[in-house]
């Protein structure tokens, strides 16, 4: 074979590379979708790799061939619902120019992120509670970069309101925790969720912490 052959033939090899990487990508995620169904119907302890198979239609064998392990599809698992969450809350945010439009819109996607996405939801409690490091320490007392983003740009949409003279005198990061508190007990207490209707938890907190920062 000469030079210009072996030349002719290296865009079909990068054709085939592309479109096996295409399939791979398109595999995983199938995982990772069977895997979020897995979580919201059994829960995390019952999530094995054999059930997780049985939802996607496909082998154990062959999510072995994505993921090492249970602990290595979970990490990657979390890692991707908590870059969709962060993704749909600051698309939304971003939107807006006025720190008071920002900040109800703030709350209203984070809850209705909620709505619309449960069985996400379920799976990102799931891991989050259930799930351990290589140290044994369970993942909720760890801190995460997603999660360190949306509260960093509450905290910037408070002090904003604050400088522009729109919101009142109060502790920012005190009042940043309170509403993450609040948007995170109805995605989790269940005594909530299953009397208050999403929209009308959302309306009422938007209007209790208007009345709380305001001037």
């Amino acid at each position: 074979m000469n030079e210009s052959e072996g030349k002719a033939k290296t865009p079909n090899e990068k054709s085939r590379k592309e479109k096996h990487s295409f399939i791979a990508e398109a595999r995983r995620e199938q995982i990772i979708e069977a895997a979020i169904q897995t979580l919201d119907e059994i829960g995390y302890v019952k999530a094995s790799l054999s059930q997780i198979a049985k939802r996607a239609g496909i082998s154990t064998a062959l999510i072995s061939y994505h993921f090492s392990d249970k602990n290595d599809l979970m990490n990657q698992l979390l890692m991707k619902l908590l870059e969709r969450f962060t993704s749909y809350i600051l698309g939304k945010v971003r939107q807006e120019e006025a720190p008071e439009r920002k900040l109800d819109t703030f709350i209203m996607a984070s809850l209705a992120y909620q709505g619309t996405h449960h069985a996400r939801n379920t799976a990102l409690i799931e891991i989050i509670f259930n799930a351990r490091t290589p140290d044994n320490i369970p993942y909720y007392k760890l801190g995460d970069d997603d999660e360190d983003q949306i509260m960093y740009e509450l905290q910037q949409i408070l002090r904003d309101g604050q400088e522009k003279g729109i919101f009142g005198t109060f502790h920012v990061e005190v009042m940043a925790n309170v509403i993450q508190g609040a948007i995170g007990e109805y995605m989790m207490n269940s005594n909530i969720t299953s009397k208050v209707e999403l929209e009308t938890y959302s309306d009422e907190l938007i209007d209790i912490v208007e009345k709380a920062i305001k001037v």
